[in-house]
C-alpha cells in the first residue's frame, strides 16, 4: 500500500476523527460486558473462570478475524472490512442483551469478536495511506487516545446502566450506541480509504508466512500478546482483583478501572509528542513498562494506603499508554509497505491471543484466591515484553516477496 502524498491539515484531522471514533467504539464494544459480571455472575450463578473464559472466546474470535482482516485489506482495500466489521460487533452486543443463559453470551460474544478483529488492519491502513507522514506519530496517538476513551466510557455507563436497570439494558444500550456510531462513520465513508496492494506484490500464502516468520515480525507479535494479556487483566479483574487484595468496595474498583484507562490517555496524547521527538522508540516503551510494572507491584502489594490506590493506578495507565505512539511506529517500521495489511492482521492478532490466554488464567487465580499474585504475574508480563520490543528494533526485516 504505497502512500498517498500529503494532503492538507483539514482532510488529515477529518480521517484521524473518524477513525478515532471507529476504534473507540471497537473500545467500548469490548469493555461493555466485563463490568456486567458482576451481575451476571450473581444472575447465573456461574464461576469467574466461566465469565473469564467469555472473554477469552471474544479475543479468540477476534484473533481469527484479524488475520484475515489483513488479507482482505490487502486485496479489497480498508473501507468495506472496517463497516462490515463494526455492523457484526454491533449486532453481537445486541444479541448478548437477549440470551437466556450464560451459556448462550460465547456465541454472541463471538460475533462481537470477530467484528473486534477488522479494526487495526483496517484503521492502520487508511492512517497509513491517507495521512501526511509527518503527522502519522500524532495520527497514531489520536487513534490510541479514541480507543481509551472507549476503554473509559465503557465501565461506567456499561456497570451504571446494569445496576439501575439490568445488564440486559446496559447491554441494549451500547448496542444502540455502537449503531448510532456505524451510522456516522458509513456517512464519511468516502474519506475512508487506503490502497490495495498490486496483485504482483500481494505474494499468496506461501509468501505471506515468509514475512510473517521473519526474526522483527515475530517479536512484534509476541510484545502484543504478553502486553494485551497484562492490559485485559487489568481491564477485566481490577474490581475483583483490589476486592480481594485490598478489601476495596467494588465501586471503587470500577472507578479505579476507568482511572486507569483515562490515565491511559493521558499517557497516549504525552507518548505522541515522544514519539514525534524521537528515532529510539524501543527505549520509549522499555521504559514505560518497566516503570509501569514497578508501580502496579506498589500500588496492588499493599506498600502505599489503599486510598491512593485510584490515584497510582491512573499512573500506572499513563504509563502503559504512554509507550502506545512509539509501539505502533515499531510495527510500521517492521512491515514491508506492500504487505503492511496482512503484518497488522498478523502482528495485532497476538493482541487477540493474549486477550484470550490472560483472563482465563486470572479467573483460575482469582478463584483460588490469588488476587495479589494477579498483579504480581500482569506486573511480570509487563517486564517479559521488554525484551521483545528492544529485540524488535534490532531485528532486520526482509522486503516481500513478489
Amino acid at each position: 500500500m504505497e502512500p498517498v502524498p500529503a494532503e492538507s491539515f483539514r482532510r488529515d484531522v477529518r480521517v484521524i476523527g473518524v477513525v478515532g471514533a471507529a476504534h473507540a467504539v471497537s473500545h467500548v464494544l469490548q469493555l461493555t460486558l466485563p463490568p456486567l459480571f458482576p451481575l451476571l455472575r450473581s444472575d447465573f450463578d456461574v464461576s469467574w473462570t466461566l465469565l473469564g473464559t467469555l472473554v477469552g472466546v471474544f479475543y479468540l474470535a477476534s484473533a481469527g478475524t484479524q488475520f484475515a482482516a489483513g488479507f482482505l485489506v490487502d486485496r479489497y482495500g480498508a473501507r468495506p472490512v472496517l463497516l462490515g466489521g463494526m455492523a457484526l460487533a454491533v449486532a453481537g452486543t445486541l444479541l448478548c442483551a437477549l440470551a437466556p443463559g450464560a451459556y448462550w453470551l460465547f456465541p454472541c460474544t463471538a460475533l462481537v469478536g470477530a467484528g473486534n478483529g477488522v479494526f487495526h488492519p483496517a484503521d492502520f491502513a487508511i492512517l497509513n495511506a491517507s495521512v501526511a507522514p509527518r503527522r502519522l506519530g500524532h495520527a497514531y496517538s489520536m487513534h490510541g487516545v479514541g480507543g481509551n476513551l472507549g476503554y473509559a466510557i465503557a465501565p461506567i455507563v456499561s456497570f451504571g446502566i446494569g445496576s439501575a436497570f439490568g445488564w440486559r439494558s446496559a447491554l441494549a444500550v451500547m448496542g444502540l450506541a455502537a449503531l448510532l456510531a456505524w451510522l456516522f462513520v458509513w456517512s464519511q465513508r468516502t474519506h475512508l480509504d487506503a490502497h490495495r496492494a498490486s496483485t504482483a506484490t500481494h505474494g499468496g500464502m506461501r509468501g505471506s508466512v515468509r514475512i510473517f516468520l521473519q526474526p522483527a515480525i515475530l517479536l512484534c507479535f509476541a510484545f502484543f500478546a504478553l502486553q494485551t494479556a497484562a492490559g485485559v487483566g487489568l481491564q477485566t479483574f481490577l474490581p475483583a482483583g483490589l476486592n480481594g487484595a485490598l478489601g476495596l468496595p467494588l465501586a471503587i474498583g470500577t472507578t479505579a478501572v476507568t482511572a486507569y484507562l483515562l490515565g491511559g490517555v493521558a499517557g497516549i496524547v504525552a507518548g505522541g509528542f515522544i514519539a514525534a521527538g524521537t528515532r529510539r522508540h524501543d527505549r520509549v516503551a522499555a521504559a514505560g513498562l518497566f516503570s509501569g510494572a514497578i508501580l502496579l507491584v506498589i500500588v496492588t502489594g499493599g506498600l502505599v494506603p489503599s486510598a491512593l490506590a485510584v490515584g497510582g493506578l491512573a499512573g500506572v495507565g499513563f504509563l502503559i499508554g504512554a509507550i502506545g505512539p512509539s509501539r505502533d511506529l515499531i510495527v510500521r517500521a517492521a512491515a514491508p509497505r506492500e504487505a503492511s495489511g496482512r503484518v497488522y492482521g498478523f502482528v495485532y492478532s497476538g493482541l487477540d491471543l493474549g486477550g484470550t490466554l490472560g483472563p482465563v488464567a486470572f479467573g483460575v487465580m482469582l478463584d483460588h484466591g490469588f488476587a495479589r499474585g494477579l498483579f504480581l504475574v500482569i506486573a511480570g508480563l509487563y517486564l517479559v515484553a521488554i525484551a521483545t520490543v528492544v529485540n524488535a528494533r534490532r531485528s532486520t526485516v526482509l522486503p516481500a516477496p513478489a
